[in-house]
């Protein structure tokens, strides 16, 4: 038996090892780039659902009251929200951007907007949504 037989050896030799954490490397790199855009998207899917169940309340609040309320948390007190949603950009309940009513409507919430800086991937700001 010369030292090319592999009868009763185990396990793999360096090169067999390097080669395949080469190949995970090169697979890692390529789905990279994929999971970070996926991830935005959603956080951007996220967002724009938040926007309308806020606004969405909003107006139910003012159909039942006949005032927009004067803060996000007194639809957390008055049950119209359970919680306070979270910007999924920034990460908190505390950075949505606030705007009052038109001349001639009682409240202080007439809209919400985003506060997270930068773009979407469409190419408006946040601020804009």
């Amino acid at each position: 038996m010369g030292p090319s037989t592999r009868i009763g050896r185990r396990g793999f030799t360096l090169l067999e090892l390097m080669i395949v954490v080469a190949i995970i490397g090169i697979l890692a790199t390529l789905a990279q780039p994929s999971w970070f855009w996926t991830t935005a998207k959603a956080r951007e899917s996220v967002l724009k659902e938040n926007l309308f169940a806020l606004r969405e309340t909003l107006d139910q609040f003012y159909a039942d009251k006949g005032k927009y309320p004067d803060s996000l948390d007194e639809l957390v007190s008055t049950g119209y929200l359970r919680q306070i949603p979270k910007d999924p950009i920034t990460k908190s309940e505390r950075t949505w951007v606030v705007l009052p009513p038109p001349e001639g409507l009682e409240g202080g919430i007439y809209d919400v907007r985003s506060g997270a800086p930068g773009n979407g991937s469409d190419g408006v700001p946040f601020a804009d949504w």
